[in-house]
């Protein structure tokens, strides 16, 4: 086994160095937990970003992973292999109508979702996009020209022509932002990086009805929001869940990524009727969208998902997580000052105000989040003030306990 100084040292000799890393260095995994070079776990509320939702090293997803490149790993989407017909299948019965094309990230996701934008408005001259401020879609150089924060922007100017940005949450700023050019808009369900903020329902609703008046596309990433994080497959499911109005809601796409394989590299779009074939044959293409080995790993985090009631441990452990962090809030108020979120993505907002976190350490964020790793807890930043838990799906309550009691003792340490 190599030392942690060792590892660090090839990072810093052979790897571009485009992260802000913590000094954690991990040699292996196990369900909801990491241990480091050293032997100590971790409780890892933080799954990947959103991404590991069965855990570390999952037996039935290394079974999958196994068989299938015993059988066929790629052979390039010029030929149909019954894994992503079977995989697109298993998603539009989620979703609705519609087809999908796969891909490897998020980011490729949401190109798909411009290059569609501007397909369906080319023949009218409209390619524009209206985005939220604080929203995030990746690090391509349309992904920050979509994002609606600067700080992804700094050093890559000029910016890509075609994306507008108005407040979240905010329907009359969409609808005065439209213009000529205007072919669709593009929200999160729940902006993440941008702070863990649910779309409202009036806003989902009122921009569904936006677009069918303007003719536009209402386009959703969820990528980080989706696949059961919420507890419904889709986070606007979630959102509109009771809601009279919302029960025919639909976006016009989806795209989606993250713990859509549960770690194996993966993205995809939903599109739905009547632009589903707007993308034909020498439009939009990749080389490993949609492999064998990607679509059987896939399909087996669908089945594991649905078999174990999943959707229903998101939500009720949610609510006792949710109950125990407010009262944290109550106890350590000049550590948090709020909850946010709901189902497995959840955030703590930190009190910036009242002088625990020093300015010289970095973003209080950073600060919580070092400590808690300190305490054998990971979870993840999002801005200045904000800490993202972001569990499994399959997080026990017994681990929830475990980490609301290092929380505490991280709050309690700071107050």
């Amino acid at each position: 086994m190599s030392s942690a100084k060792e590892i660090k040292q090839l990072f810093a000799d052979y790897v571009v160095p485009s992260y802000g890393r913590f000094d954690l260095v991990f040699d292996h995994g196990q369900g909801s937990y990491l241990w480091d070079t050293n032997g100590k776990r971790y409780l890892d509320l933080g799954a990947g970003i959103a991404v590991c939702c069965l855990g570390h090293a999952h037996p039935e997803i290394i079974s999958a992973l196994t068989e299938q490149a015993g059988k066929m790993i790629h052979i390039s989407n010029l030929y149909y292999h019954k894994g992503q017909g079977r995989l697109a299948e298993e998603i539009v019965k989620r979703i609705g109508r519609g087809k999908c094309f796969f891909a490897n990230s998020g980011g490729e996701s949401n190109e798909g979702l411009y290059k569609l934008a501007r397909k369906f408005g080319h023949e009218s001259g409209r390619y524009e996009v209206i985005t939220a401020l604080n929203s995030f879609h990746g690090r391509t150089l349309a992904g920050i020209a979509a994002t609606g924060q600067d700080k992804v922007k700094k050093g890559f100017e000029p910016i890509m022509d075609g994306f507008r940005y108005v407040p979240y949450n905010d329907l009359a700023a969409v609808e005065s932002a439209i213009g000529p050019r205007t072919a669709a808009v593009l929200i999160e369900g729940i902006q993440g990086e941008g702070g863990i903020t649910p779309a409202k329902v009036d806003y989902l609703l009122g921009l569904r009805k936006l677009c069918n008046e303007k003719n536009l596309l209402l386009l959703m990433d969820e990528v980080q929001c989706g696949y059961y994080r919420t507890g419904s497959f889709c986070s606007f499911q979630q959102i509109l869940k009771g809601v009279p109005e919302g029960k025919d809601f639909l976006p016009d796409a989806i795209s989606m990524a993250k713990a859509i394989a549960s770690g194996f590299p993966m993205g995809a779009i939903w599109i739905r009727e009547p632009y589903q074939d707007l993308l034909g044959p020498g439009t939009h293409a990749t080389t490993f969208g949609g492999t064998p080995l990607a679509c059987a790993v896939a399909l087996k985090v669908l089945e594991v998902i649905q078999r174990d009631a999943l959707p229903e441990n998101v939500l009720a452990q949610s609510v006792f997580i949710t109950e125990k962090l407010n009262t944290l809030v109550q106890r350590y108020p000049r550590v948090m000052n709020g909850i946010r979120g709901m189902g497995f993505m959840l955030g703590i907002n930190l009190n910036t105000e009242s002088g625990v976190f020093s300015p010289a350490k970095g973003n209080p964020s950073g600060q919580f989040v070092n400590r808690l790793s300190e305490n054998g807890v990971l979870a993840i930043p999002a801005g200045a003030s904000i800490v993202r838990l972001l569990p499994p799906l399959n997080l026990s309550r017994a681990e929830a306990e475990e980490g609301i009691e290092v929380i505490e003792k991280t709050a309690a340490s700071l107050q």
